[in-house]
């Protein structure tokens, strides 16, 4: 295990309860519905964001997979993907998101995340605090800086019946390009496998 993540078998701390919601119909594209695994949002548009938020005002809305992303590691076949993002707001110093990815071939449903970030007030500090849907869930941590977040895993927890080897270690970087498309990077850490890189994909805004 990796110095400084906590692993917690049995227990989900009642926090990240919260993340956990229903399934819903979202309309992030125009006309179109997909199904997925979403956090109540609002109608940002009508809500003031909150000031705490400015410096994270380049991620709200709505991005789409410019192209398919690529997924590999050392311990699975590589794979292909389509993925939509939402992050909104209520006008709480909090942004709630939806990560939804389909299989790029079968438009099968795949890896959902769902949570909320968080800002430390005056710093560049920020929190991820994210359930997915294979019954893992983590608190991700790192710094803003411009328009480039990076995060690494903090604690971890999982349902007592999670599918092994168990991940340890989740880091991701957002970069918003000078194109204005989004992109994501994500390295993974498992029991058996180091740190590598698991998700590059890159985004373009729909709304």
């Amino acid at each position: 295990m990796h110095r400084g993540v906590r692993d917690v078998d049995y227990v989900i701390p009642s926090l990240l309860l919260k993340v956990f919601v229903d399934l819903r119909l979202s309309f992030c594209t125009s006309g179109s519905a997909s199904f997925s695994m979403a956090c109540p949002v609002a109608n940002t548009a009508a809500v003031e964001l909150n000031p705490v938020l400015q410096p994270l005002n380049w991620l709200l809305g709505c991005w789409e997979s410019d192209e398919p992303g690529e997924g590999t590691f050392p311990t699975i076949k590589p794979f292909r993907y389509t993925e939509k993002l939402q992050f909104s707001h209520v006008g709480q110093p909090v942004i709630n998101y939806t990560f939804n990815a389909f299989h790029a071939e079968t438009n099968k449903p795949m890896h959902r995340e769902c949570g909320f970030i968080r800002i430390q007030p005056g710093t560049n500090k920020v929190a991820f605090i994210n359930a997915q849907n294979t019954g893992l869930v983590d608190i991700e941590e790192g710094e803003l800086t411009g328009q480039q977040l990076k995060l690494q895993t903090q604690s971890v927890a999982r349902i007592s019946f999670a599918k092994e080897p168990h991940v340890q270690q989740i880091s991701r970087v957002f970069q918003l390009r000078p194109d204005g498309k989004l992109e994501q990077t994500v390295t993974m850490a498992t029991d058996n496998q180091p740190p590598s890189q698991h998700l590059h994909i890159t985004y373009r805004r729909s709304s």
